[in-house]
């Protein structure tokens, strides 16, 4: 479901508040085609009643009928572009897996928002960052964020350094494999006037690597130096 219907601006210092809602499911109770089985309502009522205790404006509503796991969501598009111009000053979501799928998007629509000066507040996890806990709560949770893509960041450098070292559980190395083929052939074929690709179908290798083999003389004496390239040998 896209965005629902502008509600108006903020009137002197109050703040323009937007609401994000979202229920996991489109479908409807098979008793009556017109109602569906999750009804946004439940969302929407108390952060209606959240923006009047704190005597905001309420801007506009946003909402959606979909996964939480999918990318791509009209109603939080919407939501997201119009922060990005700068309509209004507050967002609030009844929970923080009805806004996001993960974590990560998570932490990166907070970081958004922060840049571009708009609050969040969730009604459930009671974090709202127009207040000094609530920023306190959010830097908490960004940084164990990067400590989290840290840690797992090490964790895959540690495994690929033992295997480089003992080798994988399949047996098979790590990287691309050598390329071994006698770099005096290539010359000879070429020299007899064959094409790359003839010389690499004769030698069973890549036109693109018989072209390096032939011009770059130097590539035999370190043949592992750059494991991301083909590596040439003399046999």
């Amino acid at each position: 479901m896209t965005k629902g219907t502008h509600l108006g601006t903020a009137h002197g210092n109050s703040k323009r508040a937007s609401l994000y809602l979202r229920v996991s499911t489109a479908s409807k109770t098979p008793h009556d085609s017109n109602t569906f089985n999750q009804n946004p309502a439940v969302q929407e009522q108390p952060l209606r009643e959240l923006i009047a205790q704190r005597g905001w404006q309420l801007h506009q509503v946003y909402s959606d009928r979909a996964s939480g796991a999918k990318e791509r969501r009209p109603g939080l598009d919407a939501l997201m572009a119009d922060a990005r111009r700068g309509a209004f000053d507050v967002v609030l979501v009844f929970r923080f897996d009805r806004f996001a799928r993960s974590v990560k998007q998570l932490i990166q629509a907070l970081e958004e928002f922060r840049s571009l000066g708009i609050d969040f507040v969730s009604h459930q996890e009671a974090l709202d960052t127009s207040t000094p806990m609530g920023r306190a709560m959010f830097t908490i949770i960004a940084a164990m964020a990067e400590l989290e893509r840290s840690v797992i960041k090490e964790r895959v450098l540690a495994g690929m350094a033992y295997a480089r070292l003992r080798g994988t559980k399949s047996g098979r190395p790590i990287g691309r494999p050598c390329v071994i083929f006698r770099r005096d052939e290539a010359r000879e074929l070429r020299d007899q006037g064959l094409s790359w690709r003839q010389i690499a179908r004769k030698l069973g290798v890549s036109a693109t690597t018989v072209r390096r083999a032939y011009k770059d003389g130097n590539e035999s004496q370190n043949p592992c130096h750059k494991p991301e390239d083909r590596v040439l040998l003399h046999v």
